[in-house]
């Protein structure tokens, strides 16, 4: 995948040669360029990484088998005794096939993982690119089996480890005793399948400190409302393949059947650790997979559309704008309840807190006088109640809208 900034008409369109279900943090880019001031930032710190030894002995493993990894950098000074830990995106695999071809990518074994990857965004170690974080101890879980750290199964026919339940556990038990366990304040966070993953363990995270400890989550282009055919058909192959009912939040499936489960805006307002949701109003990714997928437009009416907002006519701005509404009403009793924020902008985006130029930087995404790393700041020291929303597009000037070279 490839990215090129440009702006126009002050608005960020950000070209990317798709790779679906990836948030952006992951590229091997480790500058961003700020067209305001025509200069790039200083280059990201590459964070080297780092293989669970102990895992294989608890059968968390990749889908492939091999060991589970991390990427960490210390924190120091106030932050010292601080963690933020990302669980790392990157899409599902449903059936054999898909899961036997991940399992030969970085999203399915160690084996084929970066060794060292660049920390930006909410990941960064600059106090100007990242106020709130930038000194902690900050960690980078990787994504290896396919489901979201739910599943707790195998297949030995196909030589498939569906094992993310208990890589989750393995990686915090490391943590711990890397010092997370005497934390003063935690925040675990993941975009997209990361995300989805990010409010799945949320209580789970919690439960890992004393009482004393201020502990919350942050779920970045997780919230998938839209499309339901298509994603009960992904999720149920999901569920089913790699045994993930039983591991999901007992509040949820108490009620439903578990397919639903898998769904955030069935669980978010039954979990009980503060949450804060970051989305785009007409998510990228959801567009291409879940309100237009190829199987749902035979005959490409959708397809200009999901390249370049710019391209979708009146009826399909219509259409997103029921979509906007949709996700809104999901996220209403949620935001009921004092302990909980979000930050929802009216752009063609996936995924915000993994990306300098989004997350906080010189023109980044704001609505109002507020953007996402303020608002989550706000939210996370308890300096305000942050539920933020806002105006329907395109009336939004400051957006990173993504444009898709192709599908």
């Amino acid at each position: 995948m490839t990215m090129n900034f440009f702006w126009l008409l002050g608005v960020v369109t950000v070209f990317v040669l798709w790779k679906k279900g990836d948030c952006f943090q992951g590229l091997n880019a480790t500058e961003v360029y700020d067209g305001q001031k025509n200069e790039w930032y200083n280059k990201a710190l590459l964070v080297r990484l780092n293989l669970i030894s102990g895992a294989a002995a608890k059968g968390a493993v990749c889908l492939d088998g091999s060991l589970p990894a991390y990427h960490l950098h210390r924190g120091y000074g106030s932050g010292a005794n601080s963690w933020l830990v990302q669980l790392e995106g990157g899409g599902w695999c449903d059936t054999i096939r898909n899961c036997v071809y991940r399992k030969k990518t970085r999203h399915g074994s160690s084996n084929f993982m970066e060794k060292f990857v660049p920390f930006v965004g909410i990941l960064s170690n600059k106090q100007s690119e990242n106020p709130n974080f930038y000194n902690w101890n900050r960690v980078k879980i990787r994504y290896c089996d396919g489901g979201s750290f739910s599943g707790d199964s195998q297949n030995e026919k196909s030589q498939l480890y569906f094992r993310g339940q208990r890589i989750f556990s393995a990686a915090m038990e490391e943590l711990k005793s890397l010092g997370m366990r005497s934390a003063n304040q935690a925040l675990l966070s993941g975009c997209s399948a990361g995300g989805l993953a990010s409010i799945l363990h949320c209580d789970d995270f919690q439960a890992l400190f004393p009482r004393h400890t201020r502990v919350k989550c942050l779920s970045d282009a997780g919230t998938d409302i839209a499309g339901h055919r298509t994603m009960r058909r992904l999720f149920g192959g999901l569920v089913r393949l790699q045994g993930a009912g039983s591991h999901l939040p007992h509040s949820c499936t108490s009620r439903l059947n578990p397919i639903m489960c898998f769904f955030p805006h069935r669980l978010i307002a039954n979990v009980r650790t503060p949450l804060f949701l970051v989305n785009a109003a007409y998510d990228s990714w959801q567009l291409q997979a879940s309100l237009a997928p190829p199987s749902a437009d035979p005959h490409r009416y959708w397809y200009g559309c999901k390249l370049n907002s710019a391209h979708c006519s009146a009826p399909q701005i219509q259409f997103l704008q029921g979509f906007r509404r949709q996700m809104l009403g999901a996220v209403r009793r949620f935001g009921k309840f004092r302990k909980n924020g979000y930050f929802i902008n009216s752009c063609f985006a996936h995924g915000q807190t993994e990306r300098q130029d989004t997350w906080h930087a010189p023109g980044s995404p704001h609505v109002g006088n507020m953007g996402i790393s303020e608002s989550v700041g706000n939210w996370f020291f308890d300096q305000a109640e942050t539920k933020i929303v806002d105006c329907p597009y395109p009336c939004d000037r400051t957006c990173h809208n993504l444009v898709f070279a192709h599908l």
